[in-house]
């Protein structure tokens, strides 16, 4: 039998993970309650190594992951099928994926390479790109909600997302008022006449059945479009972003217990403030740590002039804690790298901590000396 694949993609900060999470968890409760086996599973993608917050996020939640880390998985065609039958032998009938924040591409390296080189082995959902209330905001001409503090290179990333979607779907709407939410419905439907649009909140569930509903009984259209990505405008839009990831381990040098939730805080606010002094911005900050038996905290921020989203909290206060911070900044990789161990030095100071950083990698899409493995936006 088939299996059922599906791409999420979304720019920056849209909500992917969650959504994947939400949408997971509503068929797999579905499942459960008609007595049919099998589950929903999810494949997390990262350009970056395997430090991911969101694949350690999603294991919070009871949904099984695979990770495909290194590369997009618009380039790593057989690590992708590998992932995604490795899920089917462990019961999966479907499996969702997202792919980098900035990224566009996956109908003509994913879905058509799947449908021309695997024929018959999986049945393509459709394409689904989230796009959320903040970033449609670089989409409204004249509208003073624009002025969000982002390169305007950025807007073309954005487009090609929702130029080569199947379904698109207004996320977080729970962020907004019902005005706004008709408004920026409206202003999908005008600009992408052709593609079906919906509205959800993957963090209170508002709209997550009627989106089950919708990719279960639809196919992918898995056919060519143009979306530009030979253009001028693609290369100055892919030059404005940088990568970053680390790993590191924070313990308290007097072995005391002390609120990590404060640290986190005052970490993600330095590291803001950093880029507000630069006059850069950042997309999508987001960070985890773990505690005891279950007690996490996700952290994230969507641009400098957004308030911190705190997932969840630590309950708990602890003497050590091992942190991953991801971040998607339009700004030099050299000076995002500089601000971070700023704002590093600062917790380290005010909260008597020894940081011990196990991983750290930190790169521009058009760096000199990155590896040939695809630039990082043309998905």
């Amino acid at each position: 039998m088939a299996t059922k694949y599906m791409i999420v993609s979304g720019f920056l900060g849209s909500g992917k993970t969650t959504t994947m999470i939400s949408m997971a968890r509503n068929i797999n409760a579905r499942l459960r309650e008609q007595g049919q086996e099998g589950h929903a599973a999810i494949i997390a993608n990262d350009l970056g190594a395997k430090n991911l917050v969101d694949a350690d996020f999603t294991r919070t939640a009871d949904v099984d992951i695979a990770e495909i880390a290194g590369d997009c998985i618009c380039y790593v065609t057989e690590d992708l099928v590998t992932a995604i039958t490795r899920l089917a032998n462990a019961g999966a009938n479907l499996v969702m994926s997202d792919i980098p924040g900035a990224g566009v591409g996956a109908l003509d390296h994913v879905y058509l390479t799947l449908k021309d080189e695997y024929p018959g082995q999986f049945d393509l959902l459709p394409l689904t790109c989230l796009v959320d209330p903040m970033r449609l905001r670089m989409m409204l001409p004249g509208d003073a909600r624009r002025n969000i503090h982002l390169p305007e290179e950025v807007r073309f990333l954005l487009n090609a997302q929702l130029l080569e979607a199947d379904l698109i779907v207004l996320n977080k709407v729970d962020l907004i008022d019902d005005e706004e939410r008709e408004a920026d419905l409206e202003f999908i439907r005008r600009a992408y006449p052709d593609v079906p649009v919906m509205a959800i909140s993957a963090r209170t569930g508002e709209g997550i059945p009627e989106l089950v509903d919708y990719v279960l009984s639809h196919e992918a259209t898995a056919e060519p479009r143009d979306l530009g990505l030979d253009s001028e405008e693609f290369d100055a839009a892919e030059a404005q972003m940088c990568w970053y990831n680390r790993r590191f381990f924070a313990k308290e040098r007097d072995e005391r217990n002390i609120d990590f939730n404060a640290v986190v805080e005052d970490l993600m606010e330095g590291i803001r403030d950093g880029l507000i002094e630069a006059r850069r911005n950042v997309p999508h900050l987001k960070l985890f740590a773990a505690g005891e038996d279950g007690d996490f905290v996700k952290c994230s921020i969507v641009g400098v002039d957004y308030d911190l989203e705190f997932e969840r909290k630590l309950q708990r206060d602890y003497t050590a804690m091992a942190i991953i911070v991801n971040a998607r900044a339009t700004c030099e990789s050299e000076a995002f790298g500089e601000i971070v161990e700023d704002a590093m030095d600062a917790i380290k100071r005010k909260y008597n901590l020894k940081c011990n950083v196990i991983f750290t990698e930190c790169f521009g899409f058009a760096d000199e000396g990155r590896r040939n493995g695809g630039r990082a936006s043309r998905y």
